[in-house]
């Protein structure tokens, strides 16, 4: 079956007058649709500048220096600006690290959300409407009511669950999670990582989840891609990688997950 995303050789580097450095090393992988590939590295391996490439929002001084990406068909590294706007939140999204920064402090979250599907060509009375849907489905409370509040407003779960909405708003087929809980306390992260879960198998998505924690793979991915140092060491089902990890950084980053299984 085709991939709906193939990476393939995936090459980052960022410049200076007096280096290069190759932050992504040849990187390939894919996801089909409707899974999870969970692509799991410590902070610094390259994961989020690999998302940020395939969206095509690396900027200076980073440079995809080489590769594909394959999304329906498009090599998307060849596709000019204009066709890019065009694939991103209409068919693949991304759900940023931290929301606080991330959404507009001076716009309501509902002109957001709303934002997200005028700009692909929606009416804007429909979009209105959508908004409070989505804030119903990502489960905030009254969302008649909160479709009028800021970011300022929300907690930083609220917040959160505001971006989902937001990434959710076109249907598209993949959604990029980018450490999609890790400024969130524990509880509120179990609930936004059950909300992804849900959402995902409700709308049929596919989603790439990037994440330095096993312990999130472990409960939310079909397969896993693991990176080290820009490149991608060890790849396979999340059941094989935990029962029988090969590459030595594999085993430190489970050995930091106690009671993993």
């Amino acid at each position: 079956m085709t991939p709906l995303l193939d990476v393939q050789d995936l090459t980052v580097v960022f410049e200076s007058a007096r280096a290069s450095v190759t932050t992504v090393d040849h990187v390939s992988f894919h996801v089909a649709a409707g899974e999870t590939l969970g692509l799991v590295g410590e902070s610094g391996s390259g994961k989020s500048v690999t998302a940020f490439s395939i969206l095509r929002l690396l900027q200076p001084p980073g440079r995809i220096a080489g590769g594909r990406v394959i999304f329906e068909g498009l090599d998307l590294l060849t596709l000019g600006e204009r066709e890019m706007r065009e694939v991103r939140g209409a068919r693949i999204s991304l759900i940023f690290q931290e929301p606080m920064t991330a959404l507009n402090p001076v716009m309501r979250v509902g002109d957001q959300i709303a934002e997200a599907l005028t700009v692909h060509g929606a009416d804007a009375r429909e979009a209105r409407t959508r908004a409070v849907e989505l804030l119903e489905a990502v489960r905030i409370a009254d969302p008649a009511r909160r479709v009028r509040d800021y970011p300022h407003q929300l907690s930083g779960g609220m917040r959160q669950r505001v971006m989902i909405a937001i990434a959710l708003a076109c249907r598209p087929p993949l959604i990029i999670a980018d450490e999609p809980t890790t400024a969130l306390d524990v509880t509120i992260q179990a609930q936004v990582l059950e909300l992804l879960r849900e959402l995902k198998e409700r709308f049929g998505l596919a989603l790439l989840l990037i994440t330095h924690d096993f312990g999130v793979i472990a409960e939310m991915a079909d397969r896993v891609a693991v990176m080290y140092r820009g490149r991608l060491v060890e790849e396979g089902a999340v059941r094989q990688i935990l029962r029988a990890p090969e590459h030595e950084y594999t085993r430190s980053l489970l050995a930091a997950v106690p009671g993993i299984k």
